[in-house]
């Protein structure tokens, strides 16, 4: 299986890389198109702001790539994010792949931001994504989010209701990072795999 994570500007992806090593998968990191386009299984990661990521995907030609990809594709974090129509993170244009707007979390009492932790993820839509996967906590670091919406298939309530999981056809996505979630992620990936 030739399975690539996309370089899409993050320094810190080294998590990801080694989860997938330890599913006997050797990820392979790059920002070459044509590598990607020949890809079997995709891994949109993303560290940093939705502005930054969108400008380097501009800039090295992957947006029109990344929208084409008729392969499954998992977006991680930023990564689920820049899926969408915009983020107000920079007011910025995204992939434009799912309906809907990123937004800033506000404030609350007790619930502070960034949104740093484990958080009781909620199904919403059975998917192969979740196949096996009970309602459980996983781990989150973000100070946006993607409203729940059409596509989301599973939450977690904060200040907001979240998107925790979203999917249109062969683009998922993860607001929580699965890399860091224990067992339950670990399960996530693997479902991936085996899509």
């Amino acid at each position: 299986m030739k399975f690539v994570v996309i370089d899409s500007g993050g320094a810190n992806i080294s998590s990801i890389l080694f989860a997938i090593k330890r599913l006997n998968v050797d990820p392979i990191f790059t920002k070459d198109v044509n590598i990607i386009r020949t890809a079997d299984k995709i891994i949109l990661p993303g560290v940093g702001t939705a502005q930054y990521a969108m400008e380097y995907l501009n800039k090295n030609n992957l947006v029109n790539c990344i929208k084409e990809l008729k392969q499954p594709v998992l977006g991680i974090c930023l990564g689920m994010q820049i899926l969408f129509n915009s983020s107000e993170e920079g007011n910025v244009k995204c992939l434009g792949i799912i309906d809907g707007d990123v937004k800033k979390i506000q404030k609350k009492k007790n619930y502070p931001v960034p949104h740093i932790g484990w958080n009781f993820v909620k199904k919403i839509k059975e998917t192969p994504l979740l196949k096996g996967i009970d309602d459980n906590y996983f781990y989150f670091v973000h100070s946006y989010y993607a409203p729940v919406g059409e596509s989301t298939i599973s939450n977690c309530l904060y200040s907001v209701n979240i998107s925790a999981a979203v999917q249109k056809d062969n683009f998922y996505g993860c607001q929580f990072h699965p890399e860091k979630s224990g067992d339950n992620g670990s399960k996530i990936l693997k479902n991936f795999l085996e899509l």
